[in-house]
């Protein structure tokens, strides 16, 4: 028959020979393919192509022996390249990918999870110098968690991003003292502890689960199911591709184009176990993570360093002993482990309940947008604030004529006012289809802890654009109450400092649980670190945060703050002018208990004339730093603005003209950061300061060094908080603590006083320069 297959030798035109069996006029079965320039193939065909076991030899010497489909690499092989380098693991459609071990031509050694041709999971790569790195991975790169140890014996158990060192971590240095601290983009960069060798110290894997949360409030996971993008700060000297792929043309094409380096296999490495748990049944790896605790028997009177550092230059040192910094670790997680009150909402919504929450809420704004968004753009009317301005709809958890299946609880929603949110939206120049995908995509969104005492639950869109947070009833009479007049306001004053409020909604649950919730622009959208955050009332009584309660990410008072800035004239003017219109009008609307969010991000200090350079240098407390980007001695700059130069969308919390600058004859300008950027300057977003230290000399902790008087920074600022009303019961607040207290320290007097002090503290926060 026609169909039976036939042992036979070929010659195509081209050359190409082939002697094998067939069927009909196709390779099929067992045979021999031998191309005009020299590759040869020898292994199983299906129908006309390689499909099988089978070996193939390109002219070049690089050669495959493994499972082949469809004409591609697939399945389990091992490939020899030309370079010496050798792969042995799994591969899909010509692409490395699964679990493999590589050998590289330079005695590299990569083992671990792959996917299409570059490392992302879980692996272990080994330098030829002696340092290992076992994490994960991404694109190639080490990202995520993830421990590098060097050949020195020192030791990083934390956080990387796109290969360098990028958030929480450990610094575990050969003579046993390690840092505990943060970074950034591979330098160190925030708050952190040094523990000297020889002292006391905590057990290194109760740091590590201490942050199982990044600076972000993201969730680490183990590194067995971790995505990482790692590359070693110690890179290897020759280049690797980004994607390894072998190219077939015709039947198959030789290539062999695989860049990366190769030493001997591990003899023991099961190939044909791809779903094993890498690298916890790793024995090298468990020896990473020590929990050594105590080692050192030395009294808690051992010296610790509290250190904070800014893009890896030392700028502030407090030298404490062991039992003080302990009492005070210990303090601060008794104050983040209080129970909130039972009315609150994080005492109502906790573990899954609180999920449910969060579904609820973005199947209701999914809903809402959709809905409000094909309707013709018009000027808003007075109805559009009134009471039967609203869209109700009922959520049953299996579905309904209007809405999809969900796996919550059956819910009612409304929303409040939806085209008036829609015009601020617009004005704001907010997409709807991102606003949807930042705050309803799929990686959802993030519940933050409540920063004050009123037990909100705060959310935090994926892409850190959006914050979402629970209001009291009250609060939500005040915000529709102002509602008509904030949006006269917004669209009068577009550089206006107070909270972008985007959406209002409610969310009632059967049984009658109501839970309102506002959508805000989040005043610290940058890529820039924000190091320092401050809340500033104008008042005095109460405004301090105790040493105990402060960490990295705590939001400081009135009283803690120990700067002030001075910033281009032009600049100040129109910071203080809008502040000025801003006061005013949140008095016209009797509201207090308002303040300035204050976000500083720091620039590295520089000496005239040199740079701080941190590749192989010594830190001063035993790390040498090896591949850190170099600082430069200017920490930032004004140049003229040129709208091709950044980026002129803006974000959700800024809007209006790029601010000009006295100092560049009246000019619009940007703010060109040496080694990160330009960026647009807008009211409130990227304005460019000079931090002076006010420390006065009897409040100094001796213990503490500040090493720097003035720092170059970048502020990020608006008003927040603008939902208190001066109601009797504020009234009756100010009476009673009048009595005992000062009336002009105290933050509840009545709002033209409230103005008036808010603007004046300003003014020395932001003082005109002579």
């Amino acid at each position: 028959m026609e169909d039976a297959e036939r042992h036979g030798e070929k010659t195509f035109p081209n050359g190409d020979v082939y002697v094998g069996n067939f069927k009909g006029i196709l390779p099929h079965g067992r045979g021999k393919y031998t191309w005009s320039d020299g590759t040869v193939y020898d292994g199983d065909w299906e129908e006309g192509k390689m499909t099988g076991k089978g070996q193939i030899i390109w002219l070049s010497g690089a050669n495959y022996e493994g499972d082949f489909s469809g004409g591609y690499l697939h399945g389990f092989g091992t490939f020899v390249g030309t370079d010496g380098s050798v792969y042995r693991g799994y591969w899909r459609m010509n692409y490395l990918h699964g679990f493999g071990e590589k050998q590289y031509c330079n005695s590299d050694i990569y083992e671990g999870s792959w996917r299409e041709g570059v490392h992302e999971g879980c692996g272990r790569y080994s330098w030829n110098s002696g340092n290992t790195y076992i994490g994960s991975w991404k694109g190639g790169k080490m990202c995520g968690r993830g421990v590098m140890k060097w050949a020195n014996g020192d030791l990083f158990n934390g956080h990387w991003l796109n290969g360098l060192r990028h958030g929480y971590g450990i610094y575990k240095f050969a003579d046993g003292g390690y840092y505990y601290g943060m970074w950034r983009r591979g330098l160190k960069d925030g708050e952190g502890i040094f523990y000297p060798a020889g002292g006391k110290y905590p057990s290194l894997e109760k740091c590590c689960s201490s942050h199982d949360h990044d600076d972000d409030g993201k969730s680490l996971l183990s590194c067995s199911s971790l995505n990482s993008e790692e590359q070693n700060t110690k890179r290897p000297s020759v280049k690797r591709s980004l994607s390894e792929k072998i190219s077939i043309g015709g039947i198959l094409r030789s290539s062999g184009r695989i860049s990366h380096r190769t030493t001997s296999l591990n003899e023991n490495w099961n190939p044909h176990d791809p779903g094993r748990d890498f690298i916890c049944h790793d024995s090298s790896c468990t020896s990473f993570h020590t929990s050594e605790e105590g080692q050192h028997e030395s009294d808690n009177n051992t010296l610790v360093y509290e250190r904070e550092y800014t893009q890896g230059v030392l700028i502030k040192e407090t030298v404490r002993n062991y039992a003080e910094i302990s009492q005070k670790y210990k303090q601060q997680n008794k104050f983040h482990g209080k129970d909130l009150s039972k009315s609150s909402c994080l005492g109502i919504f906790q573990g899954r309940r609180s999920n449910y929450l969060r579904l609820n809420l973005q199947l209701g704004i999914r809903y809402t947008v959709g809905k409000i968004t094909p309707v013709p753009m018009r000027e808003v009317r007075s109805s559009d604030f009134g009471d039967r301005a609203r869209i109700r709809m009922y959520f049953p958890k299996n579905g309904s004529q209007f809405t999809p299946p969900h796996k919550s609880v059956d819910f009612y929603w409304k929303d409040y006012c939806p085209m008036v949110f829609r015009n601020l939206r617009e004005m704001f120049r907010l997409d709807a289809a991102e606003y949807m995908m930042s705050i309803c995509g799929e990686n959802g969104l993030r519940e933050l802890s409540s920063p004050g005492k009123s037990g909100s639950i705060f959310y935090l869109s994926h892409d850190d654009r959006f914050v979402i947070k629970t209001l009291k009833r009250s609060e939500l009479k005040v915000l529709l109450k102002m509602l008509p007049r904030y949006y006269d306001h917004v669209g009068k004053y577009e550089n206006t400092l107070i909270t972008k409020f985007f959406g209002l909604h409610r969310i009632k649950l059967r049984g009658g649980r109501k839970v309102r919730f506002v959508v805000m622009g989040n005043m610290f959208y940058t890529e820039l670190q924000i190091h320092r955050r401050y809340d500033l009332k104008g008042s005095s009584y109460g405004r301090f945060t105790d040493k105990e309660k402060r960490n990295q990410n705590t939001t400081l008072k009135d009283l803690d703050l120990k700067y002030e800035f001075h910033m281009d004239k032009l600049l100040q003017e129109a910071l203080l002018k809008q502040i000025l219109l801003d006061s005013m009008f949140l008095e016209s609307q009797q509201i207090i208990d308002y303040s300035l969010l204050l976000g500083l991000h720091f620039r590295a200090p520089g000496l005239p004339g040199t740079t701080h350079n941190r590749e192989s240098t010594h830190n001063g407390d035993g790390e040498n730093s090896i591949g850190e980007l170099p600082i430069p001695s200017n920490g930032l700059l004004l140049v003229t603005h040129e709208p091709s130069s950044v980026s002129t969308a803006p974000g959700p919390h800024m809007r209006g003209q790029t601010l000009k600058a006295y100092s560049l004859g009246d000019k619009e300008v940007d703010l060109l950061l040496p080694g990160t950027g330009r960026l647009r300057v807008q009211l409130g977003v990227n304005m460019p300061a000079q931090a002076n230290h006010k420390l006065q000399p009897e409040a100094a902790d001796s213990t503490e060094v500040e090493l720097f008087e003035v720092y170059d920074v970048v502020l990020y600022m608006g008003i927040i908080d603008v939902l208190q009303e001066y109601n009797i019961k504020k009234k009756l607040e100010h009476a009673y603590k009048a009595i005992k207290i000062d009336p002009d320290t105290i933050s509840v007097v009545e709002p033209k006083l409230y103005a008036k002090r808010f603007f004046n503290f300003l003014q020395k926060v932001f003082p005109e320069l002579p």
